[in-house]
């Protein structure tokens, strides 16, 4: 086979590379732009947001406590929720037909009627169980106590947020511990570990990469849902605000300030849940 003959300089021409153009892109860039200018202008300019007014009421002591309240209604929200979510998981992938026909009702019925009409229920709980007793079904009471005595609003909008919580915390963790591989249960076993020491050393530490996501999700969705809790009525951020503006008539200032509010403790949970997954992805291709 001959070798072909070389070109010689003169007869390579230089390639001129013509860059790609996207309109769209640059029409993307000034709609957004506009959308932008707009936006600022509004806020800068729209006498209705009243920004002194709400920087009158923004550290002021009804939102604080109203913030505050926030904050430990998402705790013990989610602490619950987590805590329940884990038994109502391994009930639903439990051998006993029983146990995961239980998880499964409350799962569908936590999980199929809205958040709203449930908190709406447990504030007047009062009305559907006047009094809590110890005593013989069907028979007399031994002790019973008026069950306002000791029910409160917060404890009313802690339980029902808590409830709530743990039917989409089940899903999450039951989804989580079925994505390790079989197989690594069988080596455990056949290693001599329990049932419970393989769920501790080697089921939730690999699931936990894919439950920490939605709980984190989960959380931040929490934080705002606790305004929902003002049907209690309980006096969280919403509330607190509510109960400025029907004084002041400052509707939409307070109601903005409470989002600042939200946006502020959101934006906090999600650089923790940043550096949660980060720390549970470890060894794990991004």
């Amino acid at each position: 086979m001959t070798r072909p003959e070389p070109v010689p300089p003169e007869a390579i021409k230089t390639i001129k590379a013509i860059p790609v153009r996207h309109p769209g892109r640059w029409a993307a860039v000034i709609g957004v732009g506009i959308l932008a200018a707009m936006l600022i202008s509004n806020l800068i300019t729209n006498t209705a947001y009243n920004w002194p007014e709400q920087l009158k009421y923004l550290f002021s002591a009804p939102i604080l406590a109203g913030v505050k309240n926030t904050i430990w209604l998402t705790i013990a929200a989610m602490a619950g929720g987590v805590t329940l979510g884990i038994l109502l998981a391994l009930m639903r992938l439990s051998a006993n037909p029983l146990l995961r026909s239980v998880a499964w009702l409350y799962i569908w019925l936590f999980r199929g009627t809205p958040l709203y009409t449930q908190l709406l229920i447990w504030g007047n709980v009062g009305a559907l169980f006047p009094t809590v007793g110890l005593g013989i079904p069907f028979g007399p009471e031994i002790i019973s106590v008026p069950t306002n005595a000791f029910y409160s609003a917060a404890a009313a909008a802690a339980l029902g947020l808590i409830v709530n919580e743990a039917a989409y915390m089940a899903e999450i963790v039951r989804a989580g511990i079925q994505s390790v591989d079989p197989g690594q249960l069988d080596a455990a076993g056949a290693l001599g570990m329990s049932r419970g020491q393989t769920l501790r050393r080697i089921v939730l530490p690999q699931a936990m990469r894919l439950i920490v996501p939605p709980t984190g999700n989960e959380a931040i969705a929490m934080l705002k849902n606790t305004s929902i809790v003002a049907v209690v009525p309980y006096a969280e951020l919403t509330f607190a605000a509510q109960s400025i503006y029907a004084t002041t008539y400052q509707i939409i200032p307070m109601l903005v300030m409470a989002c600042v509010w939200y946006l502020f403790l959101s934006s906090i949970m999600m650089v923790g849940q940043y550096y949660l997954e980060r720390h549970y992805a470890k060894g794990q291709a991004r």
